[in-house]
């Protein structure tokens, strides 16, 4: 039976048969923003895309950055800051992303994740110590909400494939946690080493950062050492 996460909540990386979890994927499902309108024809239905981006960072001991994972769909902006652009995949391919997901499910939930970090910690460097996940949400012209508006919004470790759930390891529901409202970024939890085995901290972090790389500094100011 699948963890129920709260905020702060450490768990082992152990399967029900004691097996240790190496293997899985760290989602995030949202929907489209519905609603209806009335106009000179009558009601009609109105879809504002949801735009939530995944990404990870990875430090070592000492708390200093070794890699990351966020969407290169930002490396126009990134290339005139002069910052390190955006990649789906580690350095050492032990984490992977599924690709920016920019509107979220349309009429329901699909089942399935809009945006996946798939994750093999048996291949992960040995120099990394911990591996953080946080989400953002970017607002276009004109958008206006936060995590409480966003349907059925909600992050899940599991086994499985980006297309394929297998077994539900973790849930942590987004949108009906209160903490979270009027805040539009969330430091998820991290992956850390403790005796040389991987645990997981549902850290739960809200944020009012209104783009990653405030959320990036923020991590490696106060939560990587």
């Amino acid at each position: 039976m699948a963890i129920n996460l709260s905020k702060g909540q450490k768990i082992d990386l152990r399967k029900p048969t004691g097996e240790q979890l190496t293997n899985f994927c760290v989602g995030v499902n949202w929907g489209a923003i519905e609603t209806e309108k009335r106009g000179l024809f009558g009601k009609k239905k109105v879809i504002e895309d949801v735009d939530l981006d995944l990404s990870c960072i990875m430090t070592d001991a000492k708390g200093e950055l070794v890699d990351w994972i966020y969407s290169p769909e930002y490396n126009g902006y990134l290339q005139k800051q002069k910052m390190p652009l955006g990649k789906l995949d580690s350095k050492d391919f032990a984490l992977k992303h599924s690709g920016d997901d920019m509107q979220g499910d349309v009429g329901g939930d699909d089942g399935l994740d809009n945006e996946i970090i798939s994750v093999n910690l048996q291949k992960v460097d040995p120099k990394i110590d911990k591996i953080f996940f946080f989400l953002n949400i970017y607002l276009k012209p004109g958008q206006n909400f936060d995590f409480s508006n966003i349907p059925f919004a909600k992050i899940r470790m599991y086994e499985g494939t980006p297309l394929r759930v297998d077994n539900v390891h973790a849930n942590y529901d987004i949108v009906t946690n209160s903490a979270y409202a009027n805040n539009g970024a969330l430091i998820m939890g991290k992956l850390y080493k403790r005796n040389n085995e991987w645990k997981f901290d549902a850290m739960g972090e809200p944020t009012n950062d209104n783009i990653f790389l405030q959320t990036i500094n923020r991590i490696l100011e106060n939560y990587a050492k």
